[in-house]
């Protein structure tokens, strides 16, 4: 069942899938409180909320046994001219959301065909459900110190998506072996300092952050930093060796939207809140919502 499982998965266009049993992550327990308890979720306040559940699965799904996690590649090359923002990879085509949980949906069809007692539930980072723990748990790679799941064969430019479901199956046995060694190059290139000691990022000062869950006005300090990055950020992914021989995607729908690849920061700027909403109508970049991302072009004061 477990080989049918991981075949469909790789037919279905993801790249990874590992299979975990469902147990309380208490080891993740002490460093989510810490990690709280310091802030460093800024204005994330979900963040606060159903910490239980993020501890333990068997809360979000009644009967829970199992966690299969997959993994997607959604790397592409993008190099914006000199007149244009930058936004970070995950965002340049499809709300990865939909992409994967839509293939989720097809796995979870495929395992009742051959199992009709199953049931369960995709989970694509929208739930509280540590997908990066449960990666590791299910040999799917290694927390590297930028806090992103690295696998050794695809680097670190992957959606990660998890069906948990009510049926036992053979589990991962074999945990990856921490293989950032020595190397410091994504905590010396984050221009923000935000990537501190113990694969910990301080959500205050990321760029990602900043750029599109704040609310509020990028404080100034930030501004030249940031430079021209209008959505996300991706250099802590682009500086890492495990990223260096990465292959672009294979799936269509994360392919470039072709005005992120056309306009230029005056079309950006002169783009009505209708014209954004069409345009990024399936895209995560809806996610800072149209007076967020105006909000970056003026604060970020574009320099071109």
């Amino acid at each position: 069942m477990v080989d049918e499982i991981k075949n469909k998965a790789l037919a279905l266009g993801f790249d990874l899938c590992g299979i975990a049993r469902v147990r309380p992550l208490d080891e993740h327990r002490q460093k989510l409180r810490n990690w709280l308890a310091k802030t460093y979720h800024a204005e994330m306040t979900y963040m606060t909320r159903h910490y239980e559940k993020r501890i333990n699965p068997s809360l979000l799904v009644p009967d829970a046994r199992t966690v299969i996690v997959t993994g997607v590649n959604y790397f592409n090359k993008y190099e914006p001219r000199d007149d244009q923002p930058e936004f970070a990879i995950y965002a340049l085509g499809k709300d990865y959301h939909r992409v994967l949980k839509d293939r989720l949906y097809l796995l979870l069809d495929f395992i009742k065909s051959k199992d009709p007692e199953t049931r369960g539930r995709p989970f694509v980072d929208t739930a509280p459900v540590l997908e990066r723990a449960w990666a590791v748990e299910a040999g799917l790679g290694w927390i590297g110190k930028n806090s992103m799941l690295i696998n050794k064969d695809l680097g670190s430019f992957l959606f990660l998506g998890v069906l948990i479901i009510n049926r036992e199956l053979e589990y991962n046995n074999t945990i990856s072996k921490d293989l950032c060694g020595k190397c410091t190059r994504c905590i010396d290139a984050c221009p923000t300092g935000a990537i501190l000691e113990n694969r910990t990022i301080d959500s205050n000062k990321c760029i990602s952050y900043l750029t599109i869950e704040n609310k509020g006005s990028i404080a100034e300090k930030y501004t030249e930093k940031i430079g021209k990055k209008i959505f996300g950020c991706d250099i802590c992914q682009t500086v890492c060796p495990w990223n260096s021989r990465v292959k672009e995607t294979a799936i269509k729908e994360f392919e470039p939207l072709p005005e992120i690849l056309k306009y230029t920061v005056d079309d950006w700027k002169n783009i009505t809140e209708e014209e954004f909403n069409t345009v990024f109508k399936d895209s995560a970049v809806l996610r800072t919502g149209y007076e967020g991302f105006m909000r970056n072009l003026e604060d970020l004061r574009f320099k071109i």
